[in-house]
């Protein structure tokens, strides 16, 4: 308000001397016409407002200094400090596992007994159902006693040719026999073990696809299907820009929406391959599941740990403008005085990452710099501003 009325009292003084040194008014140079003397009475009128403009700014520096209550721009700020930094790449994917079949027969025939009932765990080689063998078990038991006559006949050939008494020819004839017999009975025995149906792997019995009493056949009729829930991973594609990253051994959340629970784990295979059609290659996740819950195409969210940085300074994104040529700024407070009054100051920052509402500055802002949040957008570099509700430092949740 002073200003104004200095300001006012200045035009004021101009006007009522109509040109300072000079007896001539304004209106009487006018009236002459005169081109020269136009020119010089606009030359003293320049020289005198100079004059008061200077006497002007002297004493509102002589205001500013001895009035105490300025209004400034109010701001808050925040100190800048380094932090751990771990930067995620997310991405969703689903739960898999290799040891998840169907079984199938391998011999046609009535399945006459299932063994076990669905949720049932079993292990590996454990009897699941029995496949009417045809007669092929009398089969077996016929072979084993022409095989067993070959066997004595062979052994007693043999007692004889080793003292040179009969003809080389029969004790060859006598091997023979026997070694015909014994692989006859050795594949009749491997095709009865088709009628018995096995579990490949330790698992859970998921389903019984097929009712005993059925005729099934090989390679058509479903079975059983089995699954094993302790060796589950997911399976994720990764962009190539990745690639240095995103590596075997990396650390893994993987967070589960429909339980509500969270793993951590990390990649156990990173593939080799890029797909030509998407510039993407695959990892393999494991997932621990101890409690069982975690099924075959669960859907899942994953957050990979690609980038970490132990002494990062992060702020947040509403802080940071942008100039005439795209180059990215911030304000920072200097020193303050008694009554929290500093100077703004513009400072161009270069950023890295951004992990949620937070940039990490890789230059521009050191540590323990106070940047300006609330009322960055209204303040000027150089400005003088106010600083309310100081915050220690600003840090975002980070794990």
């Amino acid at each position: 308000m002073r200003k104004l009325y200095i300001s006012i009292f200045a035009t004021a003084l101009l006007a009522s001397c109509g040109g300072g040194g000079s007896q001539t008014s304004v209106e009487d140079v006018i009236a002459e016409g005169n081109l020269k003397t136009l020119k010089s009475k606009k030359k003293e009128i320049e020289a005198e407002q100079k004059a008061l403009e200077a006497k002007i700014e002297a004493l509102n520096e002589a205001i500013a200094q001895k009035d105490t209550v300025q209004k400034l721009p109010l701001v808050t700020t925040f100190k800048a400090k380094d932090t751990v930094f771990h930067h995620y790449l997310e991405l969703q994917g689903s739960v898999e596992t290799k040891q998840n079949i169907v079984i199938f027969p391998e011999m046609a025939g009535i399945l006459t007994r299932v063994f076990v009932k669905e949720g049932q765990r079993v292990r590996k080689g454990q009897i699941l159902a029995k496949i009417d063998d045809g007669g092929l078990s009398q089969q077996v038991a016929q072979l084993e006693v022409q095989a067993q006559l070959a066997k004595t006949t062979y052994e007693r050939q043999k007692r004889l040719w080793d003292q040179k008494i009969g003809s080389e020819i029969q004790y060859l004839q006598a091997k023979t026999s026997y070694e015909s017999q014994k692989n006859a009975v050795d594949q009749l025995k491997r095709q009865l073990a088709k009628t018995s149906v096995t579990a490949p792997f330790s698992g859970v019995v998921d389903d019984i696809i097929t009712e005993q009493g059925s005729v099934v056949a090989p390679g058509q009729s479903q079975l059983i299907r089995i699954v094993n829930l302790d060796d589950m991973y997911i399976q994720a594609e990764i962009p190539e820009s990745y690639l240095p990253s995103v590596v075997k051994g990396k650390e893994v959340q993987v967070f589960f929406p429909v339980l509500g629970e969270t793993v951590k784990t990390s990649i156990r295979q990173a593939g080799n391959y890029i797909n030509p059609n998407n510039r993407s290659f695959k990892i393999e996740i494991s997932v621990p599941n101890k409690s069982g819950n975690i099924k075959p195409n669960l859907t899942a969210r994953l957050k990979i740990n690609d980038y970490t940085n132990e002494k990062a300074i992060l702020i947040p994104q509403s802080v940071i403008s942008e100039n005439a040529e795209g180059r990215q700024y911030v304000y920072i407070t200097g020193e303050q005085n008694g009554n929290h009054v500093a100077e703004a100051k513009r400072s161009l920052i270069t950023t890295g990452k951004t992990q949620g509402d937070y940039v990490e500055v890789l230059s521009g802002i050191l540590n323990n710099d106070d940047v300006i949040e609330e009322g960055a957008r209204s303040v000027k570099d150089g400005q003088k501003v106010e600083i309310k509700n100081q915050e220690s430092e600003k840090q975002p949740e980070n794990e």
